[in-house]
C-alpha cells in the first residue's frame, strides 16, 4: 500500500478509535456530547476511508507519521476527554452552538471533499506535470482543500466553545495557512498564465 495511505489510515485511525472508546464509557451522556462527537469521528471517517485511499502515494519518513500518530493520539484524549468530563451545555446555547456547528463544519467539509476530489483529477494516473486546480473555490483561492479544512474546526471549536477545540483550530490554521501561502507562491512562480486574481487562502483578501 501506499506510504501517503498507510500514514493516514494509521493517524486518523488512532483518533477514531479513541473516540469510540469514550462513546461507549459513557453511553448515558448528554445529546450534545454525541453530536459533537459524532462530526469528530465523521471526519475522521472521511479522512481514513476517502481521502487516504484516494491519495497518490510518495515516500514518507517514519519519523514523521509516528510523530503525527503521536499528535492525533493526544488530539483525540482531549477532545473527548472535554467532552465527556469538563464540558456543560445549557439548552438554550446548545441548540444556538449546535446549528452553527452543523453549518460551519459541514460547509468546511463540503469545500475539503470537493477541494480534494478536483486536486485528486487534476492530472491521470502516471502523470507527474503540474497543472492549475480549476472549479470551486480554487476559482477564488490556491488552497481551497485548506481553507475547508480551517472552517471545519473553528466552526467546531465555536459550536464547543472548548479549549482543546480552539486550540486545534488554531494550530491547524497555524500549520495549514503557510502550507497553502507556499502553494500559491508555486503555482505563481511555476505558471505565467496563473490567475492574477486569485489569492493563496481567503477569497478577495490573502
Amino acid at each position: 500500500m501506499q506510504a501517503t495511505t498507510l500514514d493516514y489510515l494509521y493517524r486518523t485511525d488512532i483518533s477514531h478509535l479513541i473516540l469510540v472508546q469514550f462513546n461507549f464509557c459513557y453511553l448515558s451522556h448528554c445529546f450534545e456530547v454525541y453530536s459533537f462527537s459524532s462530526y469528530l469521528l465523521i471526519y475522521l471517517l472521511i479522512k481514513t476511508f476517502v481521502y487516504s485511499l484516494l491519495t497518490r502515494g510518495r515516500p514518507y519518513p517514519l519519523g514523521v507519521m509516528v510523530a503525527a500518530g503521536l499528535f492525533c493520539s493526544v488530539n483525540g484524549f482531549l477532545q473527548g476527554h472535554y467532552l465527556l468530563h469538563c464540558a456543560q451545555f445549557d439548552d438554550e446555547w446548545s441548540a444556538e452552538c449546535i446549528i452553527s456547528c452543523l453549518l460551519l463544519f459541514y460547509i468546511g467539509m463540503a469545500i475539503n471533499i470537493h477541494s480534494d476530489y478536483i486536486l485528486h483529477n487534476l492530472r491521470k494516473p502516471g502523470e507527474v506535470v503540474y497543472k492549475i486546480p480549476k472549479g470551486g473555490l480554487f476559482e477564488h483561492v490556491s488552497g481551497a482543500n485548506y481553507i475547508g479544512e480551517i472552517v471545519e474546526w473553528f466552526g467546531y471549536a465555536v459550536a464547543t466553545w472548548s479549549l482543546p477545540a480552539l486550540s486545534f483550530a488554531v494550530f491547524s490554521l497555524c500549520f495549514i495557512g503557510p502550507r497553502a501561502y507556499h502553494h500559491h507562491r508555486f503555482y505563481q512562480e511555476k505558471f505565467k498564465d496563473y490567475p492574477k486574481l486569485r489569492k493563496a487562502l481567503i477569497p478577495f483578501f490573502f
